[in-house]
């Protein structure tokens, strides 16, 4: 599959509007017949009437968003870039992988108007996607071993401008972390939580975190839902033990 067939097909709102604008920059004479009009940045379509996000949009808004935290502390570590390329052969296969790595290294040449690309996912992305990108972020920003501090505000950031709630991002940061309160944070609740509280807390959080909640953005996607379900339970397991209940 020709480069701009593949950017074609994958694409449908985030073809326009600032994340188009960041493709159109970074394809440029790359893409065969980019050039000659067989892809056009519609701006219109990025705010108005568009059709559910698609694999492709999440895969955009991926590459832009990683390009961002990994460009965070001031360096481009191999470790990150590698992540990014190996969580992408995992979801897409090596093929698709490639070209989406291909744009990324040139997205990453770019300074990327974060609020503005925020707001344009924030409009167009349903919470439960929102909170997919906020995983693998800190999975990029955990890549090299370590999440620093300029990595978390960068990400605390992009949180604030997607409209993520500072309890999901303490929750999905804590899965991130060891620490003694871990647990709790996951499911959202104080140490102070009785057990009827922790109880209710995991029905929600299993309700929020469960991968039918990205079940259109397809099969690709499943793995990275999966485990953050897994670590909702693991939590909610933790504090049985603790508990004894």
């Amino acid at each position: 599959m020709s480069f701009s067939k593949w950017i074609g097909a994958a694409l449908g709102w985030s073809i326009g509007g600032p994340i188009g604008a960041i493709l159109g920059m970074a394809l440029g004479s790359v893409v065969d017949g980019f050039s000659k009009g067989m892809i056009k940045f519609n701006p219109d379509q990025a705010y108005g009437r568009t059709k559910q996000t698609q694999s492709g949009d999440f895969e955009i808004s991926l590459l832009v968003l990683a390009s961002v935290v990994i460009k965070a502390d001031g360096k481009l570590d191999k470790r990150e870039m590698d992540f990014v390329s190996q969580q992408f052969v995992g979801m897409y296969g090596k093929e698709r992988a490639n070209k989406a790595f291909k744009l990324f290294k040139d997205i990453n040449k770019q300074e990327i108007p974060v609020r503005e690309v925020c707001l344009q996912i924030k409009q167009m992305m349903d919470h439960p996607s929102r909170l997919q990108l906020l995983h693998f972020l800190f999975g990029i920003a955990k890549a090299d071993g370590i999440v620093v501090e300029s990595e978390v505000k960068s990400i605390q950031s992009i949180a604030n401008y997607l409209g993520i709630s500072h309890q999901d991002f303490e929750s999905i940061k804590a899965m991130f972390y060891n620490s003694s309160d871990n647990a709790y944070k996951i499911l959202e609740i104080t140490k102070e939580a009785d057990v009827t509280e922790i109880k209710a807390a995991y029905r929600k959080m299993a309700k929020k975190y469960h991968p039918d909640k990205v079940i259109h953005l397809g099969p690709e996607h499943q793995k990275g839902a999966e485990e953050k379900f897994r670590q909702v339970q693991e939590a909610y397991e933790q504090l049985q033990k603790e508990r004894g209940f």
